[in-house]
């Protein structure tokens, strides 16, 4: 058994192993008493351990492995309760576990027990529960606009490598996933070549013009369709016929979750209007509403880090370093933390980068200065800038300060002048 090296003040230490229907507890307390037992997710069994708890010694210190989502509701509540409540890693786990029991072998008794042990050791994270901590229904929002923007992704590849080769694949040079309105609502008006060519070309132009929206010549773009039509090698199915409504079915659904989406967006932006936190974030190269949004969901209140070391840690940008005796592996990022929170920041810096001079894209460029065009270079370039954009945002949030762009003056041969080495003009 490990040493005890947590120096709290406790009067009994819980584990749960967390489950979909059942909970493994093993609790021990400062005398060194250990008890087994299961508990259902049910009210009843939720409020039999409530009450367990409070007839153990105080303080009663409870660590528990995320699972799913399926200790939220338990561990809301735990500290509804009053009880402290601490993460334990799953990867910590799994690694003690091979080493206190010398095997993979797991089960759930094995599972609490290494449980309890690390929590006795200290090797816990801080719980926050989204719902006390006030963030819940951001984080709502943001997974829900996620898992919509997953399904027009597939949907969209969907259409895009099957349907259209199949019925209409000439339409493909006019897709544009940021202008694919226009492009969505003529192909459910006219979803394969035949549906265009039963008209005359003046009836057709006089039918789709509504339909293409507005467009810059729209005449001549009207006769480029008609054409197209004409010489199309997309399969001679019926318009009426069961393939052609399946593809209609989907374009439908495209469009319904298109709409979905923008509503989402703007409820997002109504949400976030009164947030001071947003408000800081926007104003950072590269963040949106949406990344505002995620950011805010996912890391909840960037105050409760003390030092922005932590923050990185919580993103997974803290370096791991590989080392044994004269031997010294290449550092790279852990990717041990919150994967929506990094992909988010990942997300803002490929934005921040292609805008108009600002530090995260100066950064960059003198990343990738040795070689341009290398790709596993751009890519630890997007990497180091997400960290440092990770650093930014922790400490204007922190500060209550909105980010300020400066540019430095320098010489034609690259150089700083003396005169304006500490001499900075802020950008417009």
């Amino acid at each position: 058994m490990a040493d005890q090296l947590n120096n709290k003040p406790y009067g009994a230490w819980i584990a749960i192993d967390i489950a979909k229907d059942f909970n493994a507890v093993l609790s021990e307390t400062k005398e060194g008493k250990r008890q087994h037992f299961r508990i259902a997710n049910s009210a009843a069994d939720h409020h039999r351990f409530i009450a367990f708890l409070k007839s153990l010694p105080p303080p009663c210190i409870i660590g528990f492995e995320a699972t799913g989502n399926y200790h939220r509701a338990l561990g809301h509540r735990l500290v509804t309760a009053g009880f402290e409540v601490c993460f334990i890693s799953s990867v910590a786990s799994a690694r003690y576990r091979e080493v206190m029991f010398n095997s993979w072998d797991k089960n759930d008794p094995k599972d609490a027990a290494v449980l309890l042990e690390l929590l006795k050791q200290g090797i816990t994270q801080r719980y926050v529960d989204p719902l006390i901590a006030g963030h819940h229904d951001l984080q709502e929002l943001s997974k829900t606009y996620y898992q919509v923007t997953l399904s027009r992704t597939r949907l969209q590849h969907s259409i895009l490598t099957h349907y259209l080769p199949l019925y209409f694949p000439e339409m493909g040079k006019w897709w544009n996933s940021t202008r694919s309105a226009w492009w969505i609502n003529y192909l459910l008006h006219f979803p394969i070549p035949s549906a265009v060519i039963k008209y005359s070309q003046e009836a057709f132009c006089q039918i789709a013009s509504p339909v293409v929206g507005r467009k810059v010549n729209k005449a001549a773009k009207l006769i480029e369709l008609y054409e197209t039509a004409l010489h199309s090698i997309g399969l001679p199915v019926e318009e009426d016929s069961l393939a052609c409504k399946t593809f209609q079915i989907q374009l439908r659904r495209y469009q319904e979750i298109n709409d979905c989406r923008t509503q989402l967006e703007l409820t997002a932006q109504a949400v976030l209007s009164d947030n001071l936190d947003s408000a800081i974030l926007q104003s950072v190269p590269g963040i949106g509403p949406i990344n505002a949004l995620t950011i805010l969901a996912e890391g909840g209140d960037l105050r409760r880090f003390d030092h922005h070391r932590q923050f990185l840690k919580y993103c997974g940008f803290d370096l791991a370093k590989n080392q044994s005796g004269n031997y010294r592996g290449q550092e790279q990022i852990s990717k041990r933390g919150n994967a929506r929170l990094r992909l988010a920041l990942w997300m803002s810096v490929n934005r921040a980068i292609q805008q108009p001079e600002n530090s995260f894209q100066q950064k960059y460029l003198r990343y990738i200065k040795s070689a341009p065009q290398d790709k596993d270079l751009q890519r630890k370039a997007r990497t180091a800038v997400a960290a440092k954009m990770a650093r930014v945002v922790y400490g204007l949030v922190k500060s209550k300060q909105m980010y300020q762009g400066y540019y430095e003056k320098a010489l034609p041969s690259g150089s700083i002048p003396l005169c304006g080495a500490v001499e900075a003009a802020r950008t417009s």
